[in-house]
């Protein structure tokens, strides 16, 4: 077996042990880069909410007092603005797209809002005190596997005006919704969580297609690499070590004229190549002293 091609199974062999370690470790860790990255934007989406919920409590609420006599209008509502800019925000940036924003209450005025058994549980969770926030998770559902991150919502001063007692309630609002909910809210009191869901496989789907471009970069990188250290090793082994293998084939069928290989290197090349030429003179004088 040729030595060019020793080196080169043995080279094949240790590139595919590291690309198989590298593939097992990097791909792991991309994958939980990726869920801390979603549940980073998700934690980001829930502030931005909080700032608009605050924002409209504080700024377009008063500015609807008068209106809201005669017409019960959404936007004074914070969580209203809030749901909304989040829906706009996925509607129009395809990176938020799979992100599902919640306002789950456990006793909302509007009944879309009210927390379904899994998010009553998160809720109480906060209102007892057995998690902090932001509490970050993943659970099972009918479409697959959902990460999900939650932050406590309580009921501000400004939420009293709507939702102390149905007999102080905006009358517009009754009639809108009912007097079935939403009411008895205490000031500081944690009435529902803030959640954002995300389809576990948009996480995964980010890292597979970080892990592939890695992936094909270290391959492409490891097969330069071979074909530049097959170059040396011709240039620097295989080639002088065929030529000085041939004259050494020469010189023990005869042929001790043949000329030195001449070497300018001082490696372990460089040295055979004096040795063998040594040996060739050594052999001269030994047939002319027989020959005398």
């Amino acid at each position: 077996m040729k030595l060019l091609l020793k080196f080169n199974l043995v080279m094949v062999a240790l590139f595919a042990i590291a690309i198989a370690a590298t593939a097992a470790v990097s791909r792991d860790l991309l994958q939980r880069n990726a869920r801390e990255e979603i549940y980073d934007n998700a934690k980001l989406l829930i502030e931005s909410a909080l700032a608009v919920r605050d924002y409209t409590s504080r700024n377009i609420a008063p500015l609807l007092e008068t209106q809201i006599k005669y017409e019960f209008r959404p936007e004074m509502v914070s969580a209203f603005s809030a749901i909304e800019l989040l829906r706009n925000v996925r509607e129009t940036n395809p990176d938020y797209k799979q992100f599902l924003y919640r306002e789950a209450t456990l006793n909302p005025t509007n009944p879309a809002n009210r927390a379904v058994e899994w998010e009553s549980d998160i809720v109480n969770s906060f209102r007892n005190g057995a998690v902090k926030a932001p509490l970050f998770g993943e659970r099972d559902t009918a479409n697959g596997r959902m990460l999900y991150v939650a932050k406590p919502l309580k009921a501000g001063a400004a939420c009293m005006r709507c939702h102390d007692t149905a007999e102080i309630a905006p009358p517009t609002m009754i009639s809108k919704y009912g007097s079935a909910g939403g009411f008895g809210w205490k000031v500081g009191e944690i009435i529902g969580a803030q959640i954002v869901q995300i389809p576990e496989t948009f996480a995964l789907a980010r890292a597979e297609a970080t892990f592939r471009v890695f992936m094909g970069s270290l391959l492409g990188v490891l097969v330069a690499l071979g074909l530049v250290f097959n170059a040396l090793l011709w240039w620097m082994f295989i080639r002088p070590v065929t030529r000085i293998s041939a004259l050494a084939d020469r010189i023990s069928l005869g042929a001790v004229d043949a000329p030195d290989f001449v070497s300018r290197s001082h490696d372990e090349i460089g040295m055979l190549a004096q040795a063998l030429s040594r040996m060739r003179r050594s052999l001269v004088q030994a047939m002319n002293m027989l020959e005398a």
